[in-house]
């Protein structure tokens, strides 16, 4: 014990201390959830990527039990309806993600298919996004949505925009689409990159949060023990 202290704890201080350490415990506990999630979601694709694909009828699906899972679809690009997302960046360069209807079959159904990525060209107007004709089979991974970028105001429309969700871009256009969207992982000759980023980027991230927000809580409980000593009475 210090010489001259005792250990006196104050109920306010142990009361806030308890409090904070709560706090922060629970915040660690999120981010520590978060990067889990994110972990066993990675696992998910990786395996997905390595199974045989499960062939996309040109019918109205159930998405739930496909989503991760490695798929295949045959049909024609509406390439009319292309629609490029703005301001995607890989490798620190900006650029499109190219997104295109795809006719399945001979039927009226269509599913959004997340073709790649294209840099932004030199001069507006210059993009060079082709959409191959004919009967195409894409392979990829389905997922729910396309993944979505910061977006000033409301929903945009036009060829150029900020993000693309697929029940209003089916009463935009008309189309019937399935409730999924194919990220395409095979080669058709378009000339687009298809580099996806994985999904466990920023489990790290989320590690380190998770750790700042335990040493915060650890901190709370020093300080709380420190702040319990005072200085004996003198007799």
């Amino acid at each position: 014990m210090l010489r001259g202290y005792s250990f006196r704890p104050r109920g306010w201080t142990l009361a806030l201390a308890t409090l904070v350490c709560v706090a922060f415990i629970a915040l660690g506990n999120w981010q520590s959830r978060r990067a889990e999630a994110k972990r066993a979601l990675a696992h998910e694709l990786d395996q997905a990527a390595r199974a045989a694909p499960l062939e996309l009828p040109a019918a109205p699906v159930a998405a739930a039990p496909l989503m991760h899972r490695r798929v295949a679809a045959s049909g024609v690009f509406v390439s009319e309806a292309t629609v490029l997302l703005a301001n995607r960046l890989r490798q620190g360069r900006t650029g499109f993600e190219v997104v295109t209807p795809l006719r399945l079959g001979d039927s009226t159904w269509h599913v959004l298919v997340n073709r790649g990525w294209v840099a932004s060209p030199a001069s507006p107007g210059a993009i060079a996004a082709r959409t191959p004709a004919g009967v195409q089979r894409i392979d990829g991974i389905a997922l729910e949505r396309l993944p979505r970028a910061l977006e000033a105001g409301g929903p945009q429309a036009g060829a150029v925009r900020q993000n693309l969700d697929i029940a209003g871009f089916a009463a935009e256009s008309g189309l019937q689409l399935e409730a999924l969207v194919i990220e395409q992982h095979s080669d058709t000759g378009d000339g687009l990159q298809r580099d996806w980023p994985r999904a466990d980027l920023g489990i790290e991230k989320n590690q380190s949060y998770a750790l700042q927000w335990y040493s915060f809580a650890a901190l709370a409980v020093v300080l709380a023990v420190v702040l319990s000593f005072r200085r004996a009475a003198r007799v």
